[in-house]
């Protein structure tokens, strides 16, 4: 720790000499001026939407690494001005090195993002997982990393046989990390070549790459703590938690998560199907949406009205839900309609098959049919019934349709429809007819 301490005294005499301070002036101004540059830059490269092809992602990758691209110019040439003029430049020459170092290492980390997908969640973090790479590997470069090794491997406590340091969480830390992001790759990779597979059902192949996925990371997470030195059996009462967790506080969770694993598996509901999940019989559109994508935990659930609704996949189990693109996607639709008993109903019930003839949506083949119902206490109960093909097109724009037809050629054939009446008689009654006559009290 001296040794340590009295080099690092040496260090900090030798910046502060005069030659070493308009250095370090340089390397400062050379920063400043290159990140001034890079926010002039940034506007002209920055694009409407996320670049998916080859262009767009050079171009991505040149807004990234603009201001450590533009810093390391201006630090070169001020280099190349110092040799030339003779001045000492030991620390600009250095400050070069490790500004090359890391725009390599900020580039590596967007080629990583950018492997990963869109899944990775890594945007955002690659200015600061760049500077905690690049400080290590700095370090080492310097010569000072066995030093701060030793450092933090020197701050931390015993538990028993087990000493937990700084050095050794951070190792682990980045050891798993780095299996992880492997698991990560392997898992794109046969993502994408199962999801070819055209032999396999759309949710079947969802489901294989979700479970591959999955079991590669937590196999990973496991082999990098192996490989970072822990002893796993070390873990026992820590699963052992994880598991009363699960049983106890976690179960919603853990039914989510196996609920998604079944409607991927069964088919049930897929990508594109067009379902009612509020479990309304016939054919009601309460909760009427399209499946966009099934998750681990929840399916989303697109309405008419643009608005996504995440149904946690164990609702989708344990509830009725009419999924109207499951097996014959053809429904049958039915508009009740009343007559008056003034009106013919033969001749209504004409008309109501043809409202329906002309509609370009509906099936020809079952033929539309109307029917006689009842006889109500407010008129005669008529119902159409039809065949629409496409339900996920939308059913309520289909009854409007017909709907306001019925009602233009009932108008134009004077057929009457009645509203609900109630005859209300009142009678006025001499209380004193009929009455004995009143006791007296005498």
């Amino acid at each position: 720790m001296q040794t340590s301490l009295h080099a690092a005294g040496e260090i900090i005499d030798h910046l502060l000499l005069p030659a070493s301070l308009a250095q370090i002036a340089v390397i400062a101004g050379a920063a400043l001026l290159g990140w001034w540059l890079a926010r002039l830059l940034r506007p002209r490269l920055t694009g409407s939407t996320a670049p998916e092809d080859l262009q767009g992602r050079l171009k991505e990758a040149t807004w990234v690494a603009a201001p450590f691209a533009a810093t390391l110019l201006i630090l070169a040439t001020a280099d190349g001005l110092l040799h030339a003029s003779g001045v000492p430049a030991r620390i600009a020459d250095v400050a070069v090195q490790l500004t090359a170092l890391l725009l390599l290492i900020r580039l590596a980390v967007y080629v990583v993002r950018v492997s990963l997908g869109a899944r990775a969640r890594l945007k955002g973090w690659g200015t600061p997982i760049s500077l905690v790479v690049w400080v290590f590997l700095s370090l080492h470069l310097l010569g000072w990393g066995d030093t701060v090794i030793g450092v933090l491997d020197g701050m931390g406590m015993s538990l028993g046989k087990t000493r937990i340091s700084v050095w050794s969480v951070a190792k682990l830390v980045v050891t798993v990390s780095l299996f992880v992001v492997a698991a990560m790759w392997v898992s794109r990779w046969l993502e994408r070549h199962v999801l070819k597979l055209d032999a396999l059902p759309s949710t079947m192949r969802i489901g294989i790459a979700k479970f591959t996925q999955a079991f590669l990371v937590a196999l990973s997470v496991l082999v990098g703590l192996n490989a970072a030195g822990l002893d796993l059996t070390t873990l026992n009462v820590l699963t052992g938690a994880i598991g009363i967790g699960l049983g106890f506080g976690l179960q919603s969770i853990a039914a989510n998560f196996v609920s998604g694993f079944v409607l991927l598996m069964d088919r049930s509901i897929k990508p594109g199907d067009v379902i009612s999940f509020t479990g309304m019989p016939g054919t009601a559109t309460e909760g009427f949406g399209w499946v966009e994508e099934l998750r681990g935990r929840y399916v989303v659930v697109r309405d008419r009205d643009g608005v996504s609704t995440l149904v946690p996949n164990q609702n989708l189990i344990t509830n009725p839900v009419i999924n109207w693109s499951y097996g014959d996607s053809r429904v049958r639709l039915k508009l009740p309609i009343r007559i008056s008993y003034q009106n013919d109903p033969e001749l209504a019930m004409r008309l109501l098959l043809q409202s329906s003839a002309g509609h370009p949506r509906v099936i020809r083949d079952p033929a539309p049919v109307a029917r006689l119902m009842s006889f109500g206490d407010h008129g005669i109960e008529l119902e159409l019934r039809f065949w629409i093909p496409d339900p996920q097109e939308g059913v309520n724009n289909v009854r409007s349709d017909v709907n306001r037809a019925i009602w233009r050629l009932f108008k134009e054939h004077g057929i009457v429809i009645p509203v609900a009446q109630r005859e209300v008689r009142l009678e006025m009654v001499n209380p004193r007819v009929g009455d004995a006559d009143p006791a007296r009290d005498d």
